[in-house]
């Protein structure tokens, strides 16, 4: 595996955990209170959470594909989702 896909996987990976751990806190909040919001969010936490499974399946299978001009941008969102998806989980466990 070329160095460029390891790290957008490992950027992926690290997004999915993050989106795990938003997910055990929005059900928990769904199964004590019942309301849309939460469940709401449970389903925009699992659809990130596919497109980053998607991603990494992507960066570990086509890594001949990407080129090394595409690979900033690529990272650029990956980091941004993250820093998104933390201050996200910052802002819920407050």
């Amino acid at each position: 595996m070329e160095s460029n896909s390891l790290v957008l996987s490992i950027v992926s990976i690290v997004n999915m955990m993050v989106l795990g751990v938003l997910i055990f806190i929005f059900g928990k909040m769904y199964v004590k209170t019942r309301a849309q919001l939460p469940l709401g969010m449970i389903v925009v936490t699992g659809m990130l959470f596919l497109h980053n499974i998607i991603g990494a399946f992507a960066y570990f299978s086509m890594d001949q594909i990407f080129s090394q001009g595409v690979f900033p941008y690529m990272l650029g969102v990956g980091i941004a989702e993250l820093t998104g998806l933390l201050i996200f989980l910052k802002i819920t466990l407050d």
